[in-house]
């Protein structure tokens, strides 16, 4: 079973991924793969993180104020390296490691990554439970070969589910181990 979550930016989507992990963690499964949380200065999204969730590996996958020369999302620029060497890898030890596969998340900036876009390939191709997010106005082949997948199941988070959705898609995944 794979699950991605799409919305509007800031409805939740991540809460609701954090939500499940931990509802699973609970229940003596191993998570692997990427979060993105937000970097905030005095309240002010000023870049992303990228963090692998199996070794705690962190870097900064997009910010404002960088100059490594990556190319620019929006008013960011993306950090292919570490998307590389902290992204792609932390999804490369999870398909061995973990019990399901986060990835947070398949857009626009994670997508600079050719490396990354493979990555995410063989992991919806692959036998293990995913719990993902795709950025809900991209459009790109690998967003449009995740959605044509049999096994993957979109689901919309918006304010009036993202307080159910996280024990709800917590027990799908179970049933599926």
């Amino acid at each position: 079973m794979k699950i991605f979550m799409t919305g509007m930016p800031g409805v939740g989507k991540t809460t609701v991924v954090c939500k499940v992990t931990a509802i699973l963690r609970e229940r003596g499964l191993k998570p692997g793969g990427v979060y993105c949380p937000e970097i905030r200065v005095n309240n002010v999204r000023v870049g992303f993180e990228i963090m692998d969730i199996l070794t705690g590996a962190r870097g900064i996958l997009a910010h404002v104020s960088s100059d490594d020369g990556g190319p620019m999302v929006g008013r960011y620029r993306v950090n292919l390296q570490n998307l590389s060497s902290i992204g792609v890898e932390a999804l490369r030890r999870a398909v061995v490691e973990a019990d399901f596969i986060v990835i947070d998340e398949v857009g626009p900036m994670e997508l600079q990554g050719e490396d990354f876009q493979e990555v995410v390939l063989a992991v919806v191709e692959g036998d293990k439970p995913v719990l993902g997010i795709i950025h809900w106005r991209t459009s790109h082949p690998v967003i449009d070969m995740i959605k044509a997948k049999e096994d993957v199941r979109i689901v919309e988070v918006t304010p009036e589910n993202r307080e159910a959705l996280p024990s709800m898609i917590a027990e799908e995944i179970l049933e599926t181990i």
